[in-house]
């Protein structure tokens, strides 16, 4: 398969429009107009986890599910001066934030503002010289006290986001800010999508859900199991390109952009589950690679598989370059695969299945 423009419009969309975690509604609004014309109902929960349904009448019910929030930066201290002290919301990485732009969301829209940092001149021949920290950035904006601060509409709780936006590099990736993980919203959107318009029929519910809140402890995942109580959960990720330089493959694995989506095995990973789409892969000859995580995948498949007495869930990740920067990598060819293996497993999947182990 090859991306029709209108999914390529729709991912830069999707990705350019801001969604910190707990505020994901305006990336909601865009994935829920893209999803609408490929599902039969759409549901959305109290705290912002959309889902489109398949056969909402269906007994048998199956999720394929990403999430929707992207990492960020709350206003937690405004000084005398007019400056402004962060804290993060979610894993946001303060070694990136000197000299980046960022957008403030204050009460009167959005207010530019920079991560200032003190010049080089001033720092070179300190033998302690400063490295980033959450005490030490700070964002400027232009602001001269902590009144001025305010009138611009900017309080303690504001949401501070990047504005970096979507390209394509080289032909072959994807570039963009909150690729982790709207680029999952992406994929499971494109699975929708193509089982309308291959006018594929399934024998049981599908659930393509874009939950909130992962970044902070899979908390939309936790709460919308509860409400769906799925039989199967299907979850789609990031993880790490472990090829780049000062990544201890002995450690994060050995997994490349470029070489197909990362099955997962994991405790919380289903055995029968990921058996069916590793061989769906063999038989559609889609590559893959595989990877271990010890005690918790740290995705939303570990909210799913323990949820409702334990849901059978298995993880398909998308290799990532520069994860939770404002350059994340994905491969092309690898968001094809993803869509491939995702919509092809979902072929495979029967209610008659024998999902216990014994």
């Amino acid at each position: 398969m090859k991306f029709e423009k209108k999914s390529l419009k729709f991912l830069e969309k999707y990705l350019n429009t801001s969604s910190p975690t707990g505020y994901e509604h305006k990336g909601q609004e865009v994935w829920m107009d893209y999803i609408r014309p490929y599902v039969d109902k759409i549901e959305v929960d109290h705290y912002g986890t959309c889902y489109g349904i398949i056969n909402p009448e269906a007994e048998f019910k199956v999720v394929i599910e990403a999430h929707a929030d992207e990492i960020s930066w709350y206003v937690n201290y405004i000084t005398d001066d007019g400056l402004i002290y962060v804290i993060r919301n979610g894993g946001s990485d303060q070694t990136i934030a000197p000299s980046k732009v960022v957008h403030i969301h204050g009460e009167n829209g959005i207010v530019k503002g920079v991560f200032g940092w003190p010049a080089i001149h001033t720092r070179s021949n300190n033998q302690n010289e400063p490295t980033p920290k959450i005490e030490n950035i700070f964002i400027d904006c232009g602001a001269t006290s902590k009144k001025e601060v305010e009138e611009m509409g900017i309080y303690v709780g504001c949401m501070i986001t990047y504005p970096d936006e979507f390209f394509e590099m080289n032909n072959r990736y994807f570039v963009c800010r909150a690729l982790d993980n709207r680029i999952g919203g992406f994929m499971i959107a494109e699975v929708a999508r193509l089982l309308k318009e291959n006018k594929k029929t399934i024998p049981f519910g599908l659930y393509i859900t874009n939950s909130v809140q992962e970044e902070v402890g899979l908390y939309g995942a936790d709460m919308i199991a509860d409400t769906i109580k799925p039989n199967i959960a299907i979850v789609t990720d990031v993880t790490h390109d472990t090829t780049t330089p000062m990544i201890e493959k002995k450690k994060e694995g050995d997994q490349k952009c470029g070489n197909g989506p990362v099955i997962f095995f994991a405790p919380s990973v289903h055995h029968t589950i990921r058996e069916l789409i590793i061989d769906t892969a063999k038989t559609k000859k889609i590559p893959f690679q595989r990877a271990a995580a010890s005690r918790s995948t740290g995705t939303d498949t570990d909210a799913f598989a323990h949820s409702n007495g334990g849901v059978p869930s298995a993880l398909i990740s998308l290799p990532l370059r520069y994860m939770h920067t404002t350059v994340e990598m994905v491969s092309k060819e690898d968001v094809e695969n993803v869509i491939s293996l995702i919509y092809e497993t979902i072929l495979k999947i029967q209610p008659e299945m024998k999902l216990k182990y014994h």
